[in-house]
């Protein structure tokens, strides 16, 4: 641990943001701040923060160096970007100062000294285009094993294009997590992201939810409503289980890609439409379409650039960094402190096959936040599975 002089600050009435996974920190620099920035919030990383910020009011955002979702450069550039207002005080072992600030400018006053524990980045190095490169997680999501690298690097050099992207996984493996990515790292982060579920919505009123209707234009249209694909001009639309749209659906879902034009149910007006499109299906649609179940020509224009996300399985070495991110994450949110793994459940995690993936690791560990009460430490004991797996959990923890 070591000390952090904060920079004095001109006394804010919008609030002040804190992003840290340390705690103690963030418990610090409220400590100090002693209400001179107005009303304060603490979130545990990036992610969060830009969620925060898109409510609006805040004046000055304290940013931990070290983070456990976002690349902090990245975060800082698209923060100046779209919240040009929000001044932003970095928090690092050698200091705090405003985000741009040269390290010779860097004020001398001691303030607001808070402590700043050092969280290095290790990473496994993977040769991509002839390169070591190690990228740094994508927003909101964890890790750093070699399965992953292939997935931050690819995202990040579609990201600024508008090409089309389908994000290819099983259920849970973080599809609407990659597609959240790749439109806050894009041109487009500042105008909206809509997401549409294909599975959540019955044939009969898919055409209209996308493509919106004219009062009158069918029983019970009582008044004019915009679809989801013009609700995202501008912005990105993201088609999550893609593979559940309807023939006769997917034919206009096609033309729409190929003209980039729309018509709303009940009019003969026909709109331009500037959206970027991202897709997700957890299902082999080559094979869907090979059976007829689904259009070569749609799979062709949504798999621009696949990109396919590996299970849980494929990147073991995530498996212990994320359960302690929800933890800290489900322990900020009751205000608690956060309880520790014990090896033998490090071991059980670690050897479990998960089958659900991230989404059943964070059940367990959810599961395991709440068994164990107030106690420090997270055993065996408080680890239950969703499918018999009992015997092998006991032994690994004997």
């Amino acid at each position: 641990m070591s000390t952090v002089p904060l920079m004095p600050l001109v006394t804010h009435s919008g609030g002040a943001l804190i992003a840290s996974p340390d705690r103690a920190l963030r418990e610090k620099v409220v400590h100090r701040l002693n209400g001179r920035c107005g009303p304060v919030q603490q979130v545990l990383g990036g992610a969060d923060a830009l969620a925060k910020l898109e409510s609006g009011g805040w004046q000055v955002l304290f940013l931990d160096r070290c983070l456990p979702d976002l690349d902090v450069d990245e975060l800082v550039a698209t923060i100046q970007r779209r919240f040009p207002g929000t001044q932003v005080v970095m928090l690092d072992s050698e200091g705090a100062r405003s985000a741009g600030e040269k390290d010779e400018e860097k004020p001398e006053s001691t303030a607001l000294p808070v402590e700043s524990r050092a969280m290095p980045r290790p990473g496994p190095e993977s040769p991509l285009m002839g390169k070591a490169v190690v990228a740094n997680p994508l927003p909101g999501m964890i890790g750093t094993s070699v399965a992953m690298q292939s997935v931050y690097r690819m995202v990040r050099l579609v990201a600024a294009r508008s090409t089309t992207v389908l994000v290819a996984g099983p259920t849970g493996t973080g599809k609407e997590l990659v597609a959240r990515a790749l439109h806050t790292l894009s041109p487009r982060s500042a105008k909206p992201l809509v997401v549409v579920n294909c599975a959540a919505i019955p044939e009969a009123l898919m055409e209209s939810e996308l493509f919106g209707y004219t009062r009158g234009a069918f029983t019970g249209a009582v008044q004019s409503q915009i679809g989801r694909i013009p609700a995202a001009h501008g912005g990105t639309l993201f088609l999550d289980e893609v593979s559940e749209l309807p023939l006769g659906m997917q034919a206009k879902l096609l033309r729409f890609l190929e003209q980039k034009e729309i018509q709303r149910l009940g009019t003969s007006e026909v709109t331009r439409v500037d959206v970027r499109v991202l897709a997700a299906s957890n299902v082999d649609l080559t094979s869907r379409a090979a059976r007829g179940e689904f259009r070569q020509d749609l799979f062709y224009r949504l798999s621009a650039f696949p990109i396919a996300l590996p299970t849980l399985a494929e990147r073991r070495p995530d498996i212990v960094p994320l359960a302690e991110h929800f933890l800290a994450c489900m322990s900020a949110a009751m205000e608690v402190p956060t309880p520790r793994l014990g090896d033998d459940v490090i071991r059980i995690l670690e050897a479990h096959p998960w089958r659900g993936n991230v989404r059943e690791l964070q059940h367990v560990v959810e599961r395991a936040s709440i068994l164990v009460e107030n106690g420090d430490t997270i055993t065996a004991e408080h680890v239950y599975f969703s499918y018999p797996h009992d015997a092998e959990r006991h032994s690994l923890a004997s």
